[in-house]
């Protein structure tokens, strides 16, 4: 999946296998670590790994930060069928339930359509007075600008029709 091109057309360079092993043994490490992350995705009856999405605090300085990012990469032949949507959905109750978060946000280069189409779905708002430099690509870069998304875990609970009240995280037995 990484050394995909379509894949990875909006990160910096595709990978080599000893590469995304490294990428997918951080993955793992940050979910034993934090206790939340980025999540292999499968597709059942169809595949076993299509791809990840999740949780992750980034670590990159920014003026949005800290925060929780939303994020997803999906192999090209799973694409526009609704998984990365369907999964985010599942996550972003993830952190607004388990995790109790107030916020959660996404961000992407500017010239990543299919991403934002996807933080749209998810009732994510764009603020534009935000977008930013990603200060880990050089000046120049095609991808350097990036947009931010917000979601607030109030207008979650209103847009999915949510029967938890504000603060409650689980509903009541």
């Amino acid at each position: 999946m990484h050394a995909d091109p379509r894949v990875m057309e909006f990160m910096p360079a595709c990978l080599d296998r000893a590469a995304s092993d490294a990428m997918v043994g951080r993955l793992q490490t940050t979910i034993e670590t934090q206790g939340f992350g980025f999540w292999a995705v499968e597709a059942p009856g169809i595949a076993d790994f299509i791809g990840f999405v999740g949780l992750n605090r980034p670590s990159f300085a920014a003026a949005f930060m800290p925060c929780v990012e939303i994020g997803w990469r999906l192999a090209h032949e799973h694409w526009h069928r609704g998984f990365a949507t369907e999964a985010a959905r599942a996550a972003l109750r993830f952190g607004f339930l388990d995790l109790a978060l107030p916020e959660i946000v996404s961000f992407t280069a500017s010239i990543n359509e299919r991403s934002q189409r996807v933080m749209q779905r998810l009732g994510m708002q764009h603020y534009r007075a935000e977008d930013f430099d990603h200060p880990g690509l050089p000046a120049g870069d095609r991808l350097r600008r990036h947009v931010l998304y917000r979601l607030s875990r109030e207008r979650w609970l209103a847009q999915s029709g949510s029967q938890f009240a504000p603060g409650e995280t689980r509903p009541k037995d």
